[in-house]
């Protein structure tokens, strides 16, 4: 039987050094590990609701971060600050994320959100995502050029009010009345009365305006459209009633009432029927532009991405609880029909 190398001296030494590069080699790979992702880039995350009802979103956010290369826990880190439906937290939450010195700033949550994000700091990139008008809003001064260090995803689902009011009177044609369920703390919602007005004119409607400051407030709001005579309500696009969607389904079944929202995941967790963006896109789409910047972009080169797809769903299975009959001409605009 041939002899081991290492069974002579010069065998025994090979052997030896072979041993010792190989233990050297294993003590400095968990430090290289360990020091890769200790310079993974920590971001914020900042939003004015809660985490458990953001679940969906973060998700969406994860998304597109993770189509762009970046991980969670792997080769990002996520610093999360939730208002929990306190907006006057924001300000506070924002500046926290700033002094911590985190490489962006993701403000999902609407216009209060971004503004807290920009009025902490005019160097970390924010990336946000709301409804509305950020150049009247004053966070940049171009859609096309936003030249700061600020820009997002701006939703439209706060411009198209008198289109949500043209589908409920098409959808209960004999309502001589319509709520409209804002949050008047939202920037927004002076503009959403407009619209709903401007509509109502044409229409030969009347508008009541319900107001929702917090969670708390909304069986309020829902005992006012009962004693008011509305034939049907619009919800506002706003992170509170986001926040507040199965509350909002719940109480517009047990009253029998036909509501359009202004998001898909309001028709689809039972609600009648909605019209707007698609706000899980949006949250998908605002983690593309926080890897692009993270991969070395500049928030002034990004332009605010502005989706143009509104989607009508509508629940037939709700409708059918409440009696209704979907017009066909609203069936053929849908582009989805739960069933």
């Amino acid at each position: 039987m041939s002899s081991l190398p290492h069974e002579s001296p010069e065998g025994l030494r090979r052997y030896m050094d072979r041993r010792a590069f190989l233990a050297a080699l294993s003590a400095t790979a968990w430090p290289l590990r360990a020091r890769s992702q200790e310079t993974a880039p920590v971001i914020g995350f900042l939003r004015n609701t809660d985490a458990a009802s953001s679940e969906p979103l973060v998700s969406a956010f994860r998304q597109g971060l993770a189509s762009m290369g970046y991980v969670e826990g792997n080769n990002l880190t996520i610093e999360y600050r939730w208002a929990d439906n306190h907006e006057e937290r924001l300000p506070a939450l924002a500046a926290d994320l700033a002094g911590r010195g985190v490489s962006l700033i993701a403000a999902g949550g609407g216009s209060v959100v971004a503004l807290a994000a920009k009025a902490a700091t005019r160097t970390i990139p924010v990336v946000f995502e709301l409804g509305g008008d950020p150049v009247r809003l004053g966070l940049v001064p171009s859609l096309n050029r936003p030249e700061g260090n600020l820009t997002g995803v701006a939703l439209f689902s706060n411009g198209v009010g008198a289109k949500r009011i043209g589908m409920l009177c098409e959808l209960v044609p004999k309502a001589k009345a319509i709520g409209l369920l804002i949050d008047p703390g939202n920037p927004n919602a002076a503009s959403e009365i407009q619209q709903a007005e401007s509509a109502s004119h044409s229409l030969g409607v009347r508008i009541v305006v319900l107001e929702a400051h917090a969670g708390s407030d909304i069986a309020a709001a829902f005992a006012q459209l009962r004693h008011s005579g509305a034939g049907a309500l619009a919800v506002m696009a706003t992170p509170l009633f986001v926040s507040q969607r199965d509350r909002l389904v719940e109480l517009a079944a047990r009253d029998a009432v036909a509501a359009i929202y202004p998001f898909p995941s309001f028709a689809k967790a039972g609600g009648l029927m909605s019209y707007g963006d698609d706000l899980a896109d949006a949250f998908r789409q605002l983690g593309i532009y926080v890897a692009r910047i993270l991969k070395g972009a500049k928030p002034s080169e990004l332009p605010v991405i502005r989706p143009t797809k509104f989607a009508l769903v509508i629940n037939r299975t709700t409708a059918n609880a409440l009696g209704i009959v979907i017009p066909p001409a609203l069936l053929a605009l849908a582009d989805e029909v739960i069933e």
